[in-house]
C-alpha cells in the first residue's frame, strides 16, 4: 500500500517523505523537516515564514497585501497590520503593538471571562433556577391546603352555598395558573441564558486554545450581560379566611381568598469578577488620607478610573489624570476648548466629559476625543453624566425655557432608550432653569439626582417612578441645602456635598440620614466619587481629598 494514501500513516516531510516533521510554513502550508527547511527558503519569489509544527496558524496574512505577513497591531484601528501597512498614510501617527501581544491579552481575557462564567456565574444561575421546583411544590402544598379548607367549611353550609365553593376554586385556579404562567417564564427565561452561558463556555474553550487572530480578537465579552442575574420572585400565596355562617349572608361571610401577590424583586448587586464586598460601616471620625494639589483654581468634579488614578476637571478646558502616589499623569485638551462640566469613567475605563455649551457629550478612548452624543432637541443641554453598571450613559438635561422641568435620558450609545421628567400624578420630578445637576447611579440601580435649585436629592427607581427626595438636615444646617457633587458606595449609601455648609451627607439607599462629613478642615466641597475599597474623593477649590 502507498504510504502516502494509507490513513494510518504518520505525518510526513512535504518535500522529502520524511516521517513526523517538527517544522511548518504558515505562508504555504507546507509540513518540513529541519534539513528541508532551507531548500523551502531558497524559493526567493514568495515570502515565508517558518514556525515549529505545534505554532502553526498562528500568522495572519494582510488582507490589503496579500504577499506580507501581519506582524504589528495597530491599537486606533483594531486591526492586524504587516510592514507596508505601518509605512502607508493610513496608519500615520498610530500605535502598533507587536501581534504575539495583542494575542497574549486577548487569550488572558478569554481564561477570565471563562474562569468567571465557569466558577461564578453560571454556578449562580443554577442555584437560582434550583429554587423554582421549590417554588413549584410550595405553590401546589399550599394551594391544595386551601382547596382542602374551602371544602371542609362548604360542607357546613350544605348544598346552598355550592355555587360559592365553586367560585372561590376558580379563582384559586386562576391564581395557581398566573403565578404557574410567571414561574414557568422565569423558569424559561433562566434555562435560555443559562444555554447561553453554556455556549459562551464552549465557544469561550475554542477561543482559548486558538491561534487564529482574526477570531480571538473579534471576541467581544458578553460577561457584562450575564452578570446581571435574573430578578426574584418574592410571592405571597393566598389564604383562605373562613367567617361565621350566616344563612342571609352566605357569601359575604363565607370566606375570600386574598389576592395574589408577585413581587419581581431586582438583586440589589451585579456578580462582579470577585466576591461581593463585605458589609462595611462608616468610620467613626472620617481621615484623611491623601491629599492632591491641582493647577485649577478649584477642581470642579472628580471621577475615579481606578483606586490609585483619578480624572480631575477645573475651571479650564483640561482634563487632568492624577495618581495618587506620582501625581499628574497626563493632561488632555478638551475637543471644542471648552471647559468640561462634568467627567465619568465607563466600566472600560474610557473618560466621559460633557460640554452644556455645545451639547456634546464626548468620550475620550485611545487618545482621540469622540462625540457620542449630540443634543440635537432645541433648548436642550447636558449638565450631567455617570456611566452605568450596564454601560448605558445617564445623562442630566436642562432647558433653555426657564418653564420647562430637567429630565434624565439614558442612552445606549448614541441611542435614546428612556427619558425620565415627570412622577406618576405629572408632576415635574425636576427644577427648571440652568442649574447644576449631577448623577449617579447607585449600586441598587436606582438613579440619584443631586438638584441646586430645588435643594434636594431625588431618587428614582431604574423603572423612572419616585422612591424618595432628600431635603437635608434642617435642624443642623447653617445655610440653606444647596446639593453639588453625588456618588454612591458599595453599601448602596448616597453622599452629597454641601458645599455652602462646608460638608457631606450621607444618607441610605431609602433616603434615611446617617451622618455628616465635616472634618478634615473642609472648604466647599464640590465633586465626588468613590472607589473601589469605598474610599471618598472631594474636590474642593485648589485641592483634591481622599478620605475612607
Amino acid at each position: 500500500m502507498d504510504p502516502r494514501r494509507s490513513a494510518q500513516d504518520v505525518l510526513r516531510c512535504d518535500l522529502c517523505e520524511t516521517p513526523v516533521p517538527p517544522m511548518y510554513c504558515d505562508i504555504c502550508h507546507v509540513h518540513l523537516c529541519k534539513a528541508c527547511v532551507g531548500e523551502h527558503l531558497s524559493e526567493f519569489a514568495k515570502e515565508h515564514k517558518i514556525v515549529p509544527f505545534e505554532k502553526r496558524g498562528s500568522t495572519t496574512k494582510c488582507p490589503n497585501h496579500s504577499s506580507k505577513i501581519c506582524e504589528n497591531y495597530c491599537e486606533q484601528c483594531d486591526i492586524p497590520i504587516c510592514a507596508q501597512c505601518i509605512s502607508s498614510t493610513k496608519h500615520q501617527g498610530h500605535t502598533f503593538v507587536y501581534i504575539v501581544k495583542i494575542l497574549e491579552k486577548q487569550r488572558s481575557v478569554l481564561q477570565k471571562d471563562l474562569q468567571e462564567l465557569e466558577m461564578l456565574i453560571f454556578p449562580k444561575y443554577q442555584e437560582i433556577a434550583s429554587r423554582i421546583p421549590v417554588q413549584k411544590a410550595n405553590l401546589n402544598k399550599t394551594s391544595q391546603k386551601i382547596a382542602s379548607d374551602i371544602s371542609k367549611h362548604g360542607e357546613e353550609m350544605h348544598r346552598v352555598i355550592d355555587v360559592i365553593i365553586k367560585k372561590l376554586k376558580s379563582n384559586l385556579d386562576e391564581m395557581d395558573s398566573k403565578y404557574l404562567t410567571v414561574l414557568n417564564k422565569h423558569e424559561d427565561d433562566i434555562k435560555h441564558m443559562l444555554s447561553d452561558i453554556t455556549q459562551t463556555i464552549a465557544d469561550l474553550r475554542k477561543l482559548v486554545n486558538s491561534d487564529d487572530v482574526g477570531l480571538v480578537s473579534a471576541y467581544k465579552s458578553r460577561n457584562a450581560e450575564f452578570r446581571r442575574l435574573p430578578p426574584k420572585l418574592t410571592v405571597t400565596l393566598p389564604s383562605f379566611s373562613p367567617q361565621r355562617i350566616d344563612k342571609h349572608q352566605m357569601f359575604e361571610h363565607f370566606g375570600s381568598l386574598s389576592e395574589l401577590y408577585i413581587e419581581t424583586e431586582e438583586h440589589n448587586y451585579t456578580l462582579g469578577t470577585e466576591h461581593s464586598p463585605a458589609e462595611r460601616s462608616l468610620l467613626d471620625v472620617p481621615l484623611m488620607v491623601t491629599e492632591i494639589n491641582t493647577d485649577y483654581k478649584y477642581a470642579r468634579d472628580v471621577s475615579c478610573l481606578s483606586d490609585e488614578d483619578i480624572w480631575i476637571i477645573g475651571n479650564d478646558n483640561i482634563l487632568s489624570l492624577y495618581n495618587l502616589q506620582k501625581g499628574l499623569l497626563k493632561s488632555i485638551k478638551t475637543k471644542s476648548g471648552i471647559c468640561a462640566d462634568d467627567v465619568a469613567v465607563t466600566r472600560r475605563g474610557d473618560l466621559i466629559y460633557i460640554n452644556k455649551t455645545n451639547g456634546t457629550v464626548n468620550m475620550v478612548k485611545n487618545k482621540e476625543i469622540e462625540t457620542v452624543i449630540l443634543v440635537t432637541l432645541k433648548g436642550w443641554k447636558p449638565r450631567g453624566v455617570c456611566s452605568t453598571s450596564s454601560g448605558d450613559l445617564l445623562v442630566a438635561m436642562n432647558n433653555d425655557d426657564w418653564n420647562s422641568p430637567s429630565k434624565v435620558v439614558r442612552y445606549s450609545g448614541s441611542i435614546k432608550k428612556q427619558s425620565i421628567q415627570y412622577n406618576e400624578n405629572g408632576q415635574a420630578l425636576y427644577s427648571s432653569g440652568d442649574y447644576t445637576k449631577y448623577i449617579s447611579e447607585n449600586r441598587n440601580l436606582d438613579i440619584c439626582v443631586s438638584d441646586w435649585k430645588a435643594r434636594a436629592v431625588v431618587v428614582v427607581n431604574q423603572a423612572g417612578k419616585l422612591r424618595f427626595t432628600y431635603n437635608g438636615n434642617p435642624s443642623t444646617t447653617k445655610v440653606p441645602f444647596y446639593p453639588y457633587g453625588i456618588t454612591t458606595d458599595s453599601q448602596s449609601r448616597i453622599l452629597t456635598a454641601d458645599r455652602d455648609n462646608h460638608r457631606i451627607h450621607i444618607i441610605d439607599q431609602d433616603g434615611q440620614f446617617l451622618r455628616f462629613i465635616d472634618n478634615n478642615h473642609l472648604k466647599k466641597p464640590y465633586g465626588l466619587c468613590v472607589d473601589s475599597r469605598d474610599s471618598l474623593f472631594v474636590s474642593e477649590e485648589d485641592t483634591c481629598y481622599e478620605n475612607p
